[in-house]
C-alpha cells in the first residue's frame, strides 16, 4: 500500500477521530534531535553545507525523475533525521551522494514508485554505487531513525487544522489546502523551520495560506487553531511570523526578478520590505556537543 503523508497512521475516518492525539504524541519521534539543531544555528559549517547540497541533489532527482513533490520531501525528512543521529564523516563527499540515493530509493519505495540508481548517477564522476551498496546505507539509515519511516510531517496535520475553520464557502477549502502544502514545501529547505514540530509548521502555514486567501476571516481562523488544545501558543506565534517573513521575501524576490527585467524602479518595495532578512548563520560560535554514532566505513553495513 502506498504511503499517504497527509495520513500517516491508518484511514482517513479514524485519523479524524481517534488517532489526532496519538498523532501529536508521537511527532517528536520524526524530528531532528535538537542538539543537532543548536549546532545547526551556531557553527556547524559543514552539516550546514551538507544539508543544502543534500536538498539541491534531492530537487534535482524530483525533475530528472519527474517525481511528485511528496517523495523529495519525504527524502528530506529521512536524511534531517539520519544526518542529525549519525556522525558523517568529513572530507568524504561521496557519502553525500551516499545518503541522497539511499534516502530517494527508500522514499521512493514507501511511495510505490520505481527509482533508478542508474539513471540518477548518470553523468556523475568518481564513485558510483551498486544496488548492494545502496541498500546496506538504506539499513543504515532506517537504523538511524529506528525504522520509523511512515514520517510524520507538517502534512500530516493540514487535514486536521482545516476542519477547524467555519469556512463561508466549503469547497474554499481546498485552495486553502494547496497554498498551506506549498508554504509546507519551501519551508523544508529552510534551517530555521527544524526546531518547530510538524503540527506547529502545519498550524502557520494554514495561518498564512488563510491570511493571503480570506482576510476577513482570518481573525476567526487565527482563535481556532490558538484555541486548539494540541497546539503551544508561543511557537506558533514565532513560526507564523518566521513563515510570513519567508513568504514576503519570496514575493519581493519575485517581483524584484520581474521589476529588473522591465526596467521599473523599486524603491518604494525596498522601503517596504527592509524588515524582511533570512536568517544568516553565525561564525565562530561554540559548537553544542551532538551525541551521535560514527558511521563505521568498515564495517559490513556499507
Amino acid at each position: 500500500m502506498e504511503f499517504d503523508l497527509e495520513n500517516p497512521l491508518t484511514s482517513l475516518k479514524e485519523y479524524l477521530s481517534d488517532e489526532i492525539p496519538d498523532l501529536f504524541l508521537s511527532e517528536s519521534d520524526h524530528i531532528p534531535s535538537e542538539n543537532f539543531l543548536r549546532c545547526l544555528k551556531t557553527s556547524a559549517d559543514f552539516y550546514v553545507s551538507f544539508r543544502e547540497e543534500a536538498i539541491s541533489r534531492i530537487l534535482q532527482a524530483q525533475y530528472s525523475c519527474n517525481y511528485d513533490p511528496f517523495i523529495p520531501y519525504l527524502a528530506v525528512n529521512y536524511m534531517d533525521r539520519f544526518i542529525s543521529r549519525q556522525e558523517i564523516p568529513q572530507g568524504k563527499p561521496w557519502i553525500l551522494r551516499l545518503v541522497v540515493i539511499s534516502c530517494l530509493s527508500l522514499a521512493a519505495k514507501m511511495k510505490n514508485k520505481h527509482f533508478s540508481i542508474s539513471n540518477f548517477q548518470e553523468g556523475e564522476t568518481g564513485f558510483t554505487f551498486d544496488t548492494q551498496t545502496i541498500n546496506r546505507m538504506e539499513l543504515v539509515v532506517l537504523d538511524a531513525m529506528n525504522w520509523r519511516m511512515r514520517s510524520i510531517t507538517p502534512l500530516s496535520f493540514v487535514h486536521f487544522f482545516i476542519t477547524l475553520f467555519e469556512l463561508n464557502d466549503p469547497s474554499s477549502s481546498q485552495p486553502l489546502k494547496d497554498r498551506a502544502t506549498e508554504i509546507i514545501f519551501k519551508a523544508q529547505n529552510e534551517i530555521k523551520f527544524l526546531e518547530f514540530k510538524p503540527s506547529i509548521i502545519a498550524a502557520s502555514a494554514i495561518l498564512v495560506a488563510s491570511k493571503e486567501r480570506f482576510p476577513s476571516q482570518f481573525p476567526s481562523f487565527e482563535r481556532s487553531i490558538y484555541s486548539c488544545e494540541f497546539v503551544n501558543e508561543e511557537n506558533l506565534q514565532k513560526c507564523f511570523h518566521a513563515l510570513q517573513e519567508m513568504v514576503e521575501m519570496e514575493w519581493h524576490e519575485s517581483v524584484s526578478e520581474t521589476m529588473s527585467c522591465t526596467g521599473t524602479p523599486l524603491s518604494v518595495l525596498d522601503r517596504h520590505f527592509t524588515g524582511s532578512e533570512s536568517e544568516t548563520i553565525t561564525n565562530g560560535s561554540a559548537v553544542p556537543e551532538i551525541k551521535r554514532r560514527k558511521l563505521n566505513l568498515h564495517s559490513n553495513k556499507w
